[in-house]
């Protein structure tokens, strides 16, 4: 799908579908009153009758309106003048894309921006992410896969000249998107497929496509020269390889530090010994969601070109049981040298990050943020709406949190206190993989920040967003729009 932004008057533009807001008392948009002039008035007559009523996200489509170039005009409820929250404004743009893909419209003109009360560069950005999210298809596996998306050019519009710097933002927000559906098609994707090594060379195209990028992938033999006990561990009951897989983006001077992005990759979590349940199991092919929105920010990062060092770090492998898969009670050595008591085989994902934390000092970086579906009880305090975040300098938290307001891609700090870090104790090891049922999302969370103190560091649970359930089954590809905004801000771009 192709993003542009231009300058017109609404009944000039030639498209197959041009689209503007219409208020809740029946007020007319400026781009809507354009129309309406031109159209001697119709608009406003099929208001006055009562055909559309302006309520927030309602959708009305017109076909072969006189007086208007474009095909069709899709009238969009817009709800009470300056009463749009932002939750409101992204689900009036969902209404608005449902509806142009129920057309057969090749390329549609959206006068968006001067009607719902935002800055035009917020409004731009989720407008190029929803029409990308209305247009994705997950069914490339299904021997009658359904017809791509026909709208394939979308134009934003404004009456008045628009700003320089709004293009600049709808390429990024493109790249955005882009790196989204990269994140989605690895998520969906089922385990048989998206295997650690599948994810090797999805990394190793990436660094073909881009020369920014280098990537390098490590081995079995490789993790055990390193010591990586905790990582190996949990590949025991696998007969799929583990691979360490490390991208090297530079796009700022040599001598700047890179940030870090660490992504949790287990390609399938049966829980190993310790058997989750038969019920949705099959969504545990989404644990290596954190592994895929690295991979998918690295992406768009590169197609902006941001002048900035990043570096993405992922351990990836498969959590299954065996008669050679680790057993609760064992007792494993990290990279670090501390000693981890496994009480619990189905809380791997901290034992694979903790050895990709302590791996990752070696690129001196300034900043490590890990991604992983880590906790089950971050879905009950959070539900799907914010992801849990935790970080051991306040500065960094301050900033994912502003990061996620701009994006819409929110987080939600909670504490990471010394006070729960005594749960982890262990009569055995320095410290057990559990902490017990109360308080599982930040006890993870601290079990982490024992392999994180020699830079700042934040964790991101996003076992609740990654992906939906239900009838809506799919990813999602968040965090990326959260982590690429902060890699923007981090730019100043």
């Amino acid at each position: 799908m192709e993003f542009s932004i231009k300058q017109g008057s609404p009944e000039k533009l030639k498209a197959g579908c041009v689209v503007v807001g219409i208020f809740e008392n029946g007020k007319l948009s400026k781009a809507a009153q354009a129309l309406d002039k031109a159209a001697q008035h119709q608009l406003s007559d099929i208001v006055a009758h009562g055909d559309i009523d302006g309520k927030a996200a309602s959708t009305l489509l017109l076909h072969k309106v006189p007086g208007i170039a474009a095909e069709r005009v899709l009238l969009l409820g817009l709800g009470k003048a300056g009463a749009a929250d932002n939750r409101g404004r992204v689900d009036m743009l969902r209404a608005a894309f449902k509806a142009l893909h129920g057309t057969p419209a090749k390329d549609a003109v959206l006068f968006l921006s001067d009607d719902a009360g935002k800055d035009a560069a917020w409004l731009l950005r989720q407008a190029v992410i929803a029409a990308a999210d209305a247009a994705y298809r997950s069914d490339s596996l299904k021997s009658k896969p359904a017809k791509p998306a026909v709208l394939k050019h979308i134009a934003f519009a404004t009456l008045d000249k628009p700003a320089a710097e709004l293009k600049k933002t709808v390429e990024q927000a493109a790249a955005i998107a882009r790196g989204m559906a990269l994140t989605k098609d690895l998520g969906n994707l089922p385990g048989n497929i998206c295997t650690p090594t599948y994810l090797a060379a999805k990394a190793l195209a990436l660094a073909k496509a881009h020369k920014r990028i280098k990537t390098t992938v490590l081995e079995k033999k490789d993790l055990e020269k390193l010591g990586m006990g905790s990582f190996l561990s949990v590949t025991r009951g696998s007969a799929q390889p583990p691979k360490l897989i490390t991208l090297e983006y530079s796009g700022g001077a040599k001598s700047q530090k890179p940030i870090a992005l660490v992504g949790k990759g287990i390609t399938f979590d049966s829980g190993g010994i310790s058997l989750k349940p038969g019920a949705d199991m099959d969504e545990m092919k989404y644990d290596m969601s954190g592994a895929g929105s690295v991979l998918g920010t690295l992406q768009a990062i590169a197609e902006m070109e941001l002048p900035i060092n990043v570096v993405g770090v992922i351990p990836t492998c498969e959590n299954l049981p065996s008669g050679t898969a680790t057993k609760p009670g064992d007792i494993v050595t990290s990279m670090s040298g501390q000693t981890i008591e496994i009480l619990n085989t189905d809380a791997e994902g901290r034992l694979i990050l903790c050895d990709a934390l302590t791996y990752t000092a070696k690129f001196k970086p300034d900043t490590v943020i890990d991604i992983a579906t880590l906790t089950g009880a971050c879905v009950i305090a959070l539900g799907n709406v914010a992801s849990g975040m935790f970080s051991n300098e306040d500065k960094l938290a301050q900033e994912l949190i502003a990061a996620g307001q701009q994006a819409h891609d929110r987080v939600w700090q909670l504490p990471l206190w010394d006070d729960y870090q005594p749960l982890l104790d262990s009569n055995f090891a320095d410290m057990q993989n559990i902490g017990g049922r109360a308080g599982g999302t930040i006890t993870a969370a601290c079990f982490l920040a024992r392999f994180t103190k020699d830079y700042r560091w934040a964790h991101l649970d996003i076992a609740g967003t990654a992906n939906k359930s239900g009838k809506d089954k799919g990813a999602t590809g968040r965090p990326v729009p959260l982590l690429a905004q902060y890699l923007i801000n981090r730019a100043g771009k």
